[in-house]
């Protein structure tokens, strides 16, 4: 049996894990007015008065208010100077107003009345007039737009998208902690995983398993979780019907989890029993591309070049080209934060240059259809001195979680 690889009871492997937060704090409302600083210094290099961010993760980002998106409008509007103000329906004012971070009056608007109407009337209170330049993140949907034109026709409307990633997609300090103690847990979570796996297990069993262990570390439970035995783990977000593990079988976990609003995300692959030769061989090359793409992940060079050098291996050990399979079917990896993914992408054509702060998946899969599939992911940062791992790659194919190295 490979090292680490089952003969533990479930009871037995959540015993051994313990809460892993202690010290970690939730981002500081000095920061969130840093935040928003930027972004406003952002809006008046471009000529935008205002932006208006709808509920979802950049609402998050920016203010602190955690809010589910739905059918009633809720956000914050930004303008290019002056204080933050906030959208919602009436009888949800009390709720909004205890969520709150960061300050800022509330607007609301009673369920027969239109919160695009009394949106433009925000507008025209900041002195946006006829002209000016009103920014929308990305994330707001059609059907809301189409309406808040309607209200403000005097108005242009345009993506605030890029000035939005803009502030983003460099993680600060007080991030990229939150991040490390999120991926520490889940680390923790995939070793006492693996060590239950038996003979027959299904893949439902694994999954309540890892909820309950992310649970016992500290989290509020997975934010998803795959796991796939044998012919299934080549088809990176599973199957219909997974089958229960049987010795020899290939195994995928790809789990992770929240501290804070901040994710993980990893994903491991070993084999159950004795690996094949052939089981062996594409082991090791994934764990090869895996690195060919973090030492890619020059300061100033392109996202897609991190890609490149990650498929340029693959194909070396004979397998694509490009997305053929056998080989390397999506990108190798995202960007993560907030969101699981988010911009910028580790993929042909995204020519962001890699600068500090970037986080990224290093997840170059290897799918064999009809055989099994090998996804290793562990993410990294940029530092001044290059890319930074978050967690300790897979050590080896017979010792995956580096027990005795």
């Amino acid at each position: 049996m490979i090292l680490g690889v089952g003969g533990v009871s479930p009871e037995q492997a959540l015993a051994k894990l313990q809460v892993m937060t202690a010290g970690a704090r939730p981002i500081a409302l000095e920061e969130y007015r840093a935040r928003i600083a930027q972004l406003q210094r952002l809006m008046q290099a471009r000529d935008i008065s205002a932006v208006f961010v709808d509920a979802g993760s950049s609402l998050v980002y920016f203010t602190g208010l955690k809010w589910s998106p739905s059918e009633r409008l809720v956000g914050a509007l930004v303008p290019a100077r002056g204080e933050v103000r906030y959208i919602a329906p009436a009888f949800e004012e009390g709720t909004v107003r205890d969520l709150q971070v960061l300050p800022g009056s509330i607007s609301v608007w009673a369920e027969h009345e239109s919160p695009f109407i009394l949106l433009a009337g925000m507008l025209a209170e900041i002195e946006v007039r006829e002209g000016p330049r009103v920014g929308l993140s990305h994330s707001l949907p059609f059907g809301m737009y189409e309406r808040l034109r309607q209200a403000t026709s005097s108005l242009q409307l345009v993506d605030a998208g890029s000035l939005i990633e803009q502030c983003r997609r460099c993680k600060s300090p007080a991030e990229l902690a939150l991040m490390q103690r999120a991926k520490d847990m889940t680390l923790e979570v995939h070793k006492a995983a693996a060590s239950i796996l038996r003979e027959g297990i299904s893949t439902t069993e694994v999954t309540r398993f890892i909820e309950a262990a992310h649970r016992q570390v500290g989290a509020g439970g997975s934010t998803f979780c795959i796991v796939l035995f044998g012919e299934d783990s080549a088809f990176p977000h599973g199957v219909r019907q997974p089958r229960p593990l049987q010795g020899g079988d290939m195994v995928l976990i790809d789990t992770g989890c929240q501290l804070f609003g901040y994710n993980s995300d990893i994903t491991r692959s070993y084999v159950f029993g004795t690996p094949s030769a052939r089981q062996r061989e594409l082991w090791n090359l994934e764990k090869a591309a895996q690195q060919a793409a973090f030492d890619a992940a020059v300061l100033g060079e392109p996202c897609e070049r991190v890609d490149a050098a990650a498929r340029l291996c693959l194909e070396a050990g004979g397998l694509g080209p490009d997305y053929a399979l056998p080989g390397l079917p999506h990108r190798t990896g995202h960007g993560i934060g907030l969101d699981i993914h988010e911009a910028p992408y580790l993929v042909r054509g995204d020519r962001t240059p890699l600068d500090i702060g970037m986080c990224f998946s290093n997840e170059p899969m290897i799918c064999v259809p009809g055989e099994f599939g090998i996804r290793l992911e562990d993410h990294f940062y940029l530092t001044a001195d290059g890319p930074r791992w978050f967690t300790r790659p897979s050590h080896s194919v017979d010792d995956p979680f580096g027990l005795e190295a």
